[in-house]
Parts: C-alpha cells; sequence; structure tokens
C-alpha cells in the first residue's frame, strides 16, 4: 500500500520540478530579449551621428598687404656736347629742375664765329656772281629778242612788196608783156621770202634765254650748306636739355674747355616717375591679375594708383624675387629718386574672401577636405586654401557662401554618412 502511494506522489513532484524549471527558462528567454531589443535601440542612435553646422561666410582674412618700394627715374637721359669751346656762362645748376629744351650753359669759341662768317661771305660771292650772270643774259636775250623782232618786220615788208610784183607780172603776163620763165621765177622768189618768214617766227616763238643760274646751283648749295653747318654749330656752343627732369651729374666750371661729344650732366626724368619693388612669389601671383595698384606717399595716408608696367614672369636669380614696376604722373615732383614709399599689394575688397575655421578642415597629406551637409548626408568635399588668420583660413575653390559645414569632429566622418544635425552655430 505504501508503495503505491508514493509512486503517485514522485510523480506530483516531478511535474511541479519541470513547471518551475519552464518557468526559469522563459523567464530567462524573456529577459534576454529584451535585452536584445534594449541593445539594437542604443545601437541605432550610435550609427546617426549628432552634428553641429555652420553656414560658410565671406569675412576678412587681414589687413592689406604691403611692400616697401623704390622710387628711381623713369628714364635717364645724357646731355653732351655738339660743339668744342669753352665755358662762358652756367645757367642751370646741379639738382635744379630743368624743363626741354632750357640752356644749360653756354660755351664761347672764336673759330666757330669765324668759319659762320666765312661761309656767310662765301655764299654772298656766290649769289652775288650768279646776280650779275642773270643780269647779263637778261640784257643779251633782250636784245636778241629785239633783233629777232626787226628782222621779222623787214622780212614782212619785204613779202609785201614781192607780193606787188608778183601780181604786176601776172597780170603782164595775161597780156602778153611777160613770159611765163619770167612768172615762175617771181613765183619762187615769193614762196622762198615766206618761207624765210615762217621759220623766223618759229624761231622767235621757241626762243629761250639760256638759264645762267644752272652754272651757279652747284656752287649756290654747297655755300647754302656750309653756312647752315656753320650756324647749327654756332646755335650748339648753347648746350640745351634733351628732356624734361632733374639735371645730375655736372662736375664743371667757368672757363673749362669741352670738347665735342663730352658729356655735360645727365637728367633723371621725373614724369612719370617709377616704382620699384621686389614680391615673393605669391605677392607676384596676387599682383599678375591687376593692372594697377595703390602707394602711398611717405608724408600722406592719401592713397595714390598708379598702373602697372611690368611684371616679372621669372624670378630673378640674384634677389630671388619677382620685380615689380609702376609708372605714375609726378607733375609736381612729390616722388623724387631714392625715397621709400609703401606699395600696397591688395585692396580692402581683397581681404573679404570665404573663410573657414581651421578645425572643420581634415588634411590628408597635401590634399584638405570639409564635410558638407546636405539634407542628413554629409559630402567629403576637396577645397583649395588660401591664406591663414589666426583660426580662420581662406578658402579658394570648393565651397561657396551659405554651405553648411561640420564643425565638430568631421575626422570622425565618412563620405555620403547619415548624421543628425543638432545645431547651426556661427563660425
Amino acid at each position: 500500500m505504501r508503495q503505491k502511494r508514493r509512486k503517485p506522489q514522485r510523480r506530483a513532484l516531478k511535474m511541479v520540478g519541470i513547471l518551475t524549471l519552464s518557468v526559469v527558462i522563459l523567464a530567462g528567454c524573456s529577459d534576454t530579449a529584451l535585452e536584445n531589443s534594449n541593445a539594437k535601440s542604443v545601437y541605432n542612435d550610435q550609427a546617426m551621428k549628432s552634428v553641429k553646422v555652420f553656414k560658410v561666410i565671406k569675412q576678412k582674412i587681414g589687413d592689406p598687404g604691403e611692400r616697401v618700394a623704390e622710387v628711381l627715374s623713369s628714364a635717364q637721359f645724357n646731355v653732351t656736347a655738339k660743339a668744342s669751346g669753352e665755358i662762358e656762362q652756367i645757367l642751370k645748376k646741379r639738382g635744379e629742375m630743368i624743363r626741354e629744351g632750357e640752356p644749360i650753359l653756354k660755351l664761347k669759341s672764336a673759330d666757330v664765329q669765324a668759319q659762320r662768317d666765312a661761309a656767310a661771305t662765301a655764299l654772298k660771292n656766290v649769289q652775288d656772281a650768279m646776280d650779275k650772270a642773270k643780269a647779263k643774259a637778261k640784257k643779251e636775250s633782250d636784245i636778241q629778242k629785239s633783233e629777232m623782232n626787226n628782222s621779222i618786220q623787214k622780212m614782212e615788208l619785204g613779202m609785201t612788196t614781192l607780193l606787188r610784183s608778183y601780181n604786176k607780172m601776172k597780170n603782164d603776163y595775161d597780156i602778153g608783156l611777160a613770159t611765163k620763165a619770167q612768172l615762175f621765177q617771181m613765183e619762187t622768189q615769193l614762196m622762198n621770202a615766206r618761207l624765210d618768214l615762217d621759220q623766223a617766227k618759229q624761231r622767235q616763238s621757241i626762243y629761250e634765254p639760256v638759264d645762267v643760274a644752272a652754272e651757279f646751283e652747284t656752287q649756290l648749295k654747297g655755300a647754302q650748306l656750309a653756312l647752315q653747318q656753320a650756324e647749327q654749330t654756332l646755335q650748339n656752343l648753347e648746350v640745351k636739355a634733351t628732356a624734361s627732369g632733374l639735371l645730375m651729374d655736372m662736375p664743371l666750371d667757368t672757363g673749362m674747355s669741352v670738347q665735342n661729344g663730352t658729356q655735360i650732366a645727365t637728367i633723371q626724368r621725373l614724369d612719370p616717375i617709377k616704382i620699384k619693388a621686389q614680391l615673393s612669389e605669391e605677392e607676384s601671383k596676387l599682383a599678375s591679375s591687376k593692372t594697377a595698384m595703390n602707394y602711398l606717399l611717405p608724408s600722406s595716408k592719401t592713397k595714390f594708383s598708379g598702373p602697372i608696367s611690368y611684371l616679372a614672369k621669372v624670378v630673378d636669380p640674384q634677389t630671388k624675387a619677382y620685380e615689380i614696376n609702376l609708372e605714375v604722373p609726378n607733375k609736381d615732383a612729390a616722388l623724387l629718386p631714392g625715397m621709400k614709399i609703401k606699395l600696397q599689394l591688395s585692396d580692402e575688397s581683397d581681404q573679404i574672401v570665404l573663410t573657414v575655421p581651421t578645425y572643420s578642415i581634415v588634411k590628408e597629406g597635401d590634399n584638405a577636405f570639409v564635410f558638407v551637409l546636405s539634407g542628413d548626408t554629409v559630402e567629403k568635399r576637396s577645397i583649395k586654401l588660401g591664406r591663414l588668420n589666426e583660426s580662420n583660413q581662406e578658402v579658394l575653390t570648393g565651397l561657396k557662401e551659405g554651405d553648411l559645414v561640420v564643425k565638430t569632429n568631421p575626422s570622425a566622418l565618412m563620405d555620403k554618412e547619415r548624421v543628425q544635425m543638432t545645431a547651426i552655430e556661427e563660425q
């Protein structure tokens, strides 16, 4: 009996154990599923990164670049003596301003004056001889014309007489008082006289007097040229400025002898005047896009502008720089050779550029990138950098004003990655 009762109790205990174990297993499975659900939610939150962005704007990157420049004359002209002589008077001194054509000094030379007088006398002699020859030729021509007129008048009178005789002879022939031979002879005389008269008139019509001036033409030209040369040499005794500018390098004094071809002075042209500076490679690139540049006088804060006349395309091997020249008006001589001035390489407007903070830039070797937000996706965009001013960097290419750029931990992002924007902040 006891054995029979124990068997049902054992079965009941076994069933209770199985149920308890099942409950425990189900409870464990339920906890595991809840933990997995929570883990998946946390993973999703971690995959969608939160970022802060800023709008790309234009702002001042720095002050306009300046470079010390040297003032030089735009050109130099050597003044040389064109005649030999002794310095009689010095009219301009070294360091004075002079205009083109103004006399600098005067020379004196007895030989030059004597040559001029001799040339003038020779020319007068040739002209007198030519005038006498012309007067003589005119007189002879008038006589010859008069003789030709008289001869023609005599011929015309003879023709009238012959014509009357011929008419009488013809009448006599008609009535038998003259023979045919006599009439023929009279016709011949009349014809010959007419031919002589015609020839005389033709000679009179084509008559031209002898041009005696041609005989003196070579002598006259030679004498005139000699006088011109002598007068030019006499004028050259007054040494004049060949250009307007600053008179320099004239180590002369009154009484000194000067030979033809001797350098008297140097004139430095000051209007326009040249401004010269040496630029770095970056400064040269900045200047290459300009046709004019501003400069500041030493004693003035007023800006002036001058055209760029020369910009070297290759670096000078000696100075290791790029030369730039400006030629600017200088009518009031405010700029003088040797002065130092400031050349403004850029304008205020050149300093207003697109910038980004340096912490938003990702560097990969020589390349630079930023992450630009578009919707909920970031784009890894290549940019070209320019000038640096503290924490801001100029962007030359790759961005435009208004682009949204990630500013929080950009190096942790990937191209085309989805993100969650939390704020738009200032740069």
